[in-house]
């Protein structure tokens, strides 16, 4: 299974025994909507879904940052989601969430995992089938299991500053990156990591919804300043958006991409950490 799959593609596998789909849908408070309902009222028929906000660790500083892997092991335990299954993930969020759920399956072990290209706003457009209420699977062993080596951490990324091995990719909007749209979290500051590159995460995809082919993957980082040879960290405000562009880099070939689990929550409300603002230098 490739990790980008059509809605053809899906509706042709549908009934197959060891697909598993999965609504990983999840709104900001200003979006004003709850991903729970809209499952119920409307989900891909035989999907699944995914409460991200119960996969966040509330004990660490940062919002949205990754659980122990025996949590996460249990949760998708609890989903029916485990060892063997080809797991297909979509959303109908502006912050296009199913990149999240993406990045901690296949960081917790998860072997095939793809992403509907176009989420099920895509599969909507087209009149294809939707289903209403809970769906429930038979519990799945998903082994505990985790990749550190795609995660970096705030003193991580202070080392990184010194070391400059890897660039920084921010995937907020310009307004956020360049400190000129105030952060609206109390006691977080405005601007960016020293020396990152923005990369706004929307700029990933078309019109449409669905993602850019490779090649004009490649041109929005080239045009963001983004030197595809060096390793990449990926942050953004709070650890969700990062996954776009982790997601988008795969695309293209290109893996050694790591996620700032912390992101701006974490470095904005530390007063000790560097802070830049204005355009990228």
């Amino acid at each position: 299974m490739d990790s980008l799959v059509s809605t053809q593609w899906l509706a042709s596998e549908l009934r197959a025994s060891d697909l598993r789909i999965v609504d990983a849908s999840a709104f900001l408070p200003e979006h004003s909507r709850d991903p729970a309902l809209e499952y119920e009222a409307c989900h891909i028929p035989g999907a699944v879904f995914m409460n991200l906000a119960e996969l966040a660790d509330p004990a660490r500083p940062g919002l949205n940052m990754l659980p122990s892997a025996e949590r996460f092991a249990s949760k998708m335990q609890s989903l029916g989601l485990g060892d063997g299954s080809r797991i297909v993930l979509y959303d109908d969020s502006p912050v296009k969430t199913a990149a999240r759920a993406w990045f901690m399956l296949t960081m917790f072990g998860a072997a095939n995992v793809a992403l509907l290209d176009g989420g099920i706003a895509k599969w909507k457009a087209e009149g294809r089938p939707c289903a209403q209420g809970k769906e429930t699977l038979r519990h799945r062993h998903f082994t505990v299991w985790s990749d550190d080596r795609q995660v970096r951490s705030k003193d991580d990324v202070l080392a990184n500053l010194e070391s400059n091995a890897a660039l920084v990719i921010d995937a907020r909007g310009p307004g956020r990156f360049t400190g000129d749209v105030a952060e609206v979290k109390p006691g977080l500051a405005s601007g960016h990591i020293p020396g990152a590159r923005n990369v706004y995460y929307a700029s990933m995809f078309k019109p449409d919804g669905t993602w850019k082919s490779p090649d004009e993957i490649r041109a929005v980082f080239d045009a963001a300043g983004v030197d595809l040879t060096r390793p990449l960290i990926s942050s953004c405000g709070s650890g969700v958006t990062a996954n776009v562009l982790i997601f988008a880099a795969q695309l293209i070939g290109k893996h050694d991409v790591a996620l700032y689990d912390g992101s701006w929550s974490e470095w904005g409300s530390d007063p000790a950490t560097p802070k830049e603002t204005g355009a990228a230098r």
